[in-house]
């Protein structure tokens, strides 16, 4: 089963494995440094908006962070 605490360490990970500097990341979701950074710490969860944008800007496919599919 997924869990949000799994969808979280996936988004982790995809922030952390992507090469980009969290402010870069920020300045493409239009949202703060801070807000990213809250997103790698496992503080926050983006909104779902956010985490579309966030799929695209890191070219990660949102069925995987999910767990829809594998």
């Amino acid at each position: 089963m997924i869990t949000i605490d799994v969808i979280q360490k996936r988004i982790i990970e995809a922030i952390k494995n992507s090469g980009l500097q969290q402010v870069q990341i920020a300045k493409e979701l239009r949202v703060s440094k801070q807000t990213v950074s809250h997103y790698v710490n496992g503080d926050k969860l983006p909104a779902l908006d956010t985490f579309a944008n966030l799929c695209k800007v890191l070219d990660l496919d949102a069925n995987e962070i999910l767990g829809i599919i594998d």
